[in-house]
């Protein structure tokens, strides 16, 4: 392979990945609004960050199977932010009649899922634990050694930015801050 060739590659690439953003983006401002997909966005951009980030650091080598399960991270991320920013959207509108802050919606809204997405990581993380585990180390597979590194590295990271990097995003772009103080803040068993 040569390197004209490998820097065609990459330019199809980044061209795909722009696309695929262009077209996430537009999908989940029409479904559910803009600033979720910002928020999705950048919560997909963190996983991606921190997925190269702790290759670069380790020097792990980054082969197709780590390419295929960057990908892979991609849509896991997404999945995981869109399922909580469902949850928030209809909140919006049961709590409409309460005026209450953003925030708050957003709160109520992670606590409703939050069980469900750490089931979920669970369920998902142990078959990449297995792969890594089994199928690399007692079994000697490289392929599923680099694959199940990758996407157990990025799974991680998924879980954290649906919870910890998108949907306060949302909140903050979200909020009102002119309009808060006439705005009834619920707290204990009411919130």
């Amino acid at each position: 392979v040569g390197p004209s060739w490998g820097d065609e590659i990459t330019e199809k690439a980044r061209n795909a990945l722009i696309w695929f953003f262009l077209l996430v983006a537009a999908y989940i401002a029409i479904r559910l609004e803009w600033k979720m997909a910002i928020g999705a966005l950048v919560a997909v951009a963190h996983d991606i960050l921190i997925s190269v980030g702790v290759y670069s650091l380790f020097q792990f080598e980054v082969t197709p199977a780590t390419v295929i399960a960057f990908l892979t991270i991609m849509g896991y991320s997404l999945y995981d932010t869109i399922v909580v920013f469902d949850r928030v959207k209809e909140n919006e509108g049961r709590y409409a009649g309460v005026r209450m802050p953003y925030e708050d919606i957003v709160n109520i809204s992670m606590n409703q899922v939050l069980m469900r997405s750490i089931n979920t990581s669970i369920s998902s993380i142990l078959p990449v634990i297995s792969l890594l585990v089994i199928g690399s180390g007692l079994l000697g597979a490289v392929t599923l050694r680099e694959f199940a590194l990758a996407l157990l590295i990025g799974m991680i990271s998924g879980i954290y930015s649906s919870i910890f990097v998108a949907a306060p995003l949302l909140a903050v772009l979200k909020s009102n801050t002119g309009r808060q103080s006439r705005r009834q803040r619920l707290v204990g068993e009411d919130l």
